[in-house]
């Protein structure tokens, strides 16, 4: 059974490496973001007079959204998320010829607030900073943008922005990780949405030297209404340690699976953002 099991996963790293259309014929490896030639731009290292030859009606814009201040369990630093929205940006950069603006770092996470040193502005907050950045540069020329969105709480505003936005002409897509991924469906050996297995497997292969695996914990109390609770009697799902699963679970080699197809899905998105026409 356990050979059935890591022959399953060595397929799925098989898979995962396989080019898409999307790579411009560039074969997916798991190098560090910067060891290839970079394709993208970053806006924020070019002078104005660079950004507008750039900023274009036919160019797509990037942003990365992760938080930098959120908890993530015992075993997971606060800024989990902007280290992953970081390595997928970088990603992007390497293999898609597109503009990626500066990562946000700020957005509503209400489910984790308390967990000190957890962080969240109000949903109309969130969503207005994404509409007005996005505003902001589509007035230079740009009509299609993408979010490399790594949460959950902040899908809500990012559909509201993107629907306001759109009234404008504007065409604003989101990575949406509650969408069915083949892959962690097939990897996946126990339930949970934050810090949990998968999470942690993910950031053991980004950022390993962020994940203290000692430390980590089962937490996988029954889900209730509501955010994240200390309180056994709080309202919501009670955690004493922040995790919501079991990240005593995650491998590196499940996170390299997970993470491979998360950079191909991407990428993809962008390409079929590319060919949407946006407009009459």
């Amino acid at each position: 059974m356990r050979n059935a099991a890591r022959l399953m996963l060595c397929l799925i790293l098989a898979a995962a490496a396989v080019p898409t259309s999307a790579q411009v014929g560039s074969k997916m490896t798991a190098k560090a973001p910067g060891s290839e030639k970079q394709r993208g731009i970053l806006l924020e290292k070019l002078s104005w007079d660079e950004a507008e030859k750039v900023l274009t009606p036919d160019q797509v814009v990037v942003i990365a959204m992760g938080a930098e201040s959120k908890e993530h369990g015992l075993h997971l630093q606060l800024n989990n998320d902007w280290v992953m929205a970081e390595y997928l940006k970088e990603r992007v950069l390497e293999k898609a010829a597109v503009v990626v603006a500066p990562t946000i770092n700020y957005s509503y996470y209400p489910a984790f607030l308390e967990y000190p040193g957890s962080t969240s502005v109000r949903l109309e907050t969130a969503r207005d900073m994404v509409s007005d950045i996005v505003r902001s540069l589509a007035h230079y020329g740009p009509r299609k943008f993408y979010i490399i969105n790594t949460g959950i709480s902040t899908l809500r505003p990012l559909k509201q922005s993107a629907e306001e936005l759109a009234k404008d002409g504007i065409l604003m897509r989101y990575l949406d990780f509650t969408e069915e991924d083949p892959v962690e469906t097939k990897l996946r050996k126990s339930g949970g949405t934050h810090a949990d297995e998968i999470e942690t497997a993910e950031m053991l292969y980004i950022a390993p030297e962020t994940v203290h695996m000692e430390k980590a914990r089962r937490d996988l109390n029954p889900d209730q209404p509501g955010g994240l609770t200390r309180d056994p009697k709080g309202k919501g799902t009670y955690s004493p340690t922040g995790a919501w699963g079991d990240p005593t679970l995650a491998t590196r080699e499940e996170g390299q699976a997970l993470v491979e197809a998360t950079v191909t899905r991407i990428l993809n998105e962008i390409e079929d953002l590319r060919q949407t026409k946006v407009g009459p």
